[in-house]
């Protein structure tokens, strides 16, 4: 058996927390690991490890990588799979399933389970103990897993049930998101199921099922591994759904009830409250009001009913409950706008750690900057700011022009406008540093690149 873990979204519908450059798969919103790891934590319990796969693109691929690092060490990097341009989920997964079979040399036969990075699922055994059944019992057909609704909800996608076959139903047709009087028909009826977007099936599956259904893929997925690749970005984006499931006779789907949610707006992560009461939440004559707010920030509520208000670094979303799936005209605004809040935030993630900004003023930055054991900045220079770096924990080997120096805490170093600089952590814990900018721009793609070990030099 394996796993396919696809973690390559945007999560708009989450701004301001999630944001291009760090999506919702990666952030700590249901305890004390991000929603990926979650899921790869909860996979592990029923596929060998070795045989858990992600799916991402380049802009997530660090992300990816570093947050499965840090649960699992020794993660080899071959173990995920790069889309060369985000296409939607049937490109994806057809990549991801050509790569196993002829770079890893699974059996056409071997069962496959397609899961989600961002769902949250809150009785993990049952969960467990219908994918176990479903990957034994889905065999030549396209499985799926399907949940019995609990409430009336236009923001999924419903599977109607047709007869039943043993522990399985066949499925009759796909609904896309209906509105609110159709998901109410929906529910009642007991009928159909939400659908979880989880598919199961074998390569050889797969391979009929694309080239009854989606002949564009199947044209180069026939291919060997690496004309797909070659080939890839010329195909059309498309889901999973409408390339194969919806068209496909081949489709059961298996129904289960395990707490699934795939927090697709603020009402969703609301719905689960799993921390309770916001302890630095100071509540005057307030009712039935959701804060998420990182860090110990502070957050006052007077005579207000009925809000979800999120609280980010950079950015603060008040919105009436119920009206989440709106966000994403947030999004789009800013987008239309050019705000760099869509896809930034003041904490950025990068191959060799991260870094928050604690002042951004137009003459002068100040940054926090943490890097990981053993990993590097590139050998980099700036046209346009000068850097002072102070360490506040660990060792810093630093390369300044020609020299190269070893800092400990407290000890500091100058980096001049135009000068080669690179910054390392030969230790064993995490390095942090205070970086001061000053200079007349900057912005981050103020760098020039000489050397680096993440291939990020523009040829």
């Amino acid at each position: 058996m394996h796993c396919l873990i696809l973690c390559g979204g945007s999560g708009t519908r989450l701004w301001p927390l999630s944001r291009k450059n760090y999506p919702k798969q990666f952030l700590n919103l249901c305890g004390d690991y991000s929603l990926l790891q979650e899921t790869y934590l909860r996979m592990k319990k029923i596929i060998p490890t070795e045989n858990i796969y992600l799916i991402t693109n380049w802009e997530n691929y660090f992300n990816a990588l570093n947050q499965i690092k840090e649960i699992e060490t020794d993660f080899k990097e071959t173990r995920i799979i790069v889309e060369p341009k985000s296409l939607d989920t049937a490109p994806a997964i057809a990549l991801a399933v050509k790569y196993l079979v002829e770079k890893e040399g699974i059996n056409l036969d071997e069962p496959i389970i397609e899961v989600h990075s961002d769902h949250y699922i809150t009785e993990e055994k049952k969960f467990l103990a219908l994918a176990e059944l479903a990957l034994k019992e889905t065999g030549d057909k396209v499985g799926a897993i399907g949940i019995t609704p609990t409430k009336v909800e236009t923001g999924y996608g419903y599977i109607m049930k047709g007869g039943k076959e043993g522990n399985h139903f066949l499925v009759s047709s796909f609904v896309e998101k209906p509105d609110y009087k159709t998901a109410s028909e929906y529910v009642a009826s007991g009928d159909y199921l939400w659908n979880a977007g989880m598919y199961l099936f074998t390569p050889k599956t797969l391979a009929r099922e694309l080239k009854l259904h989606a002949p564009e893929i199947y044209s180069i997925y026939k291919e060997n591994y690496e004309n797909f690749l070659k080939k890839f970005t010329g195909l059309s984006p498309i889901s999973f759904d409408v390339a194969v499931s919806e068209k496909s006779n081949k489709v059961i789907v298996f129904e289960g009830d395990f707490g699934w949610n795939d927090i697709g707006s603020f009402d969703s992560l609301a719905e689960l409250n799993l921390s309770g009461a916001n302890p630095r939440h100071v509540n005057i004559d307030s009712k039935n009001v959701f804060i998420q707010s990182p860090g110990d920030r502070l957050v006052a509520t007077v005579g207000v009913e009925n809000l979800i208000i999120v609280d980010s670094s950079d950015s603060l979303l008040i919105q009436k409950k119920g009206r989440g799936q709106e966000v994403k005209k947030v999004v789009k605004l800013l987008k239309e706008k050019g705000m760099k809040e869509i896809e930034h935030n003041l904490i950025g993630y990068r191959p060799w750690g991260k870094y928050e900004v604690l002042i951004d003023r137009p003459d002068h930055k100040v940054k926090k900057i943490t890097v990981y054991p053993g990993a590097s900045l590139s050998l980099q220079s700036h046209e346009r700011r000068a850097e002072h770096w102070v360490v506040i924990k660990g060792l810093a080997k630093i390369v300044n022009d020609d020299r190269e120096i070893f800092l400990k805490r407290n000890e500091s170093a100058y980096i001049p406008i135009k000068t080669k600089h690179r910054l390392s952590n030969p230790g064993k814990s995490d390095l942090e540093i205070i970086e001061v900018q000053t200079g007349d721009y900057l912005e981050e793609d103020d760098i020039k690149r000489y050397d680096d070990v993440y291939n990020r030099i523009e040829k």
